[in-house]
C-alpha cells in the first residue's frame, strides 16, 4: 500500500521560506510522476508543481521562480522549497503521485493528508 506523508508546514511571515517534505512508502518514488497541490480556504484545489524523474518539471505561474520541486530517490522523499512566500500562499499543501507525467494535468492516484502553510502579512 502506497502512503504519502507530508511535513514541514507551519506559520511564516510574508517573504519567508519553508520546505515541505513528502515521505513515500510502499513504492519507490522513481516509479511515479509526483506533485504538490494546494487548497486555500474557500477555493478549489490547484496544482502547484509536478515532476518526473527524468528531470521534467511544471510550475504554476503563481509560484514560478519562487518555488522548487525536487526529490531524493535514496530517501524516497519529495520536497517543495518555497521562497518569498506571500499571504495568498496560505493553504493546505498536498503531496500526490501518479503514473504518467503530463505537467499540470498529471493524473494523481495517491494523495497525502496535507500539511497547513500559513503566511502572515
Amino acid at each position: 500500500q502506497v502512503q504519502l506523508v507530508e511535513s514541514g508546514g507551519g506559520l511564516v511571515q510574508a517573504g519567508g521560506s519553508l520546505r515541505l517534505s513528502c515521505a513515500v512508502s510502499g513504492r519507490p518514488v522513481s516509479g511515479y510522476a509526483m506533485g504538490w497541490f494546494r487548497q486555500a480556504p474557500g477555493k478549489e484545489r490547484e496544482v502547484v508543481a509536478t515532476i518526473n524523474w527524468s528531470g521534467s518539471t511544471y510550475y504554476a505561474d503563481s509560484v514560478k521562480g519562487r518555488f522548487t520541486i525536487s526529490g531524493d530517490i535514496t530517501k524516497n522523499t519529495l520536497y517543495l522549497q518555497m521562497n518569498s512566500l506571500k499571504p495568498e500562499a496560505t493553504a493546505v499543501y498536498y503531496c500526490a503521485g501518479g503514473k504518467t507525467f503530463r505537467g499540470p494535468t498529471t493524473s494523481m492516484d495517491y494523495w497525502g493528508k496535507g500539511t497547513l502553510v500559513t503566511v502572515s502579512s
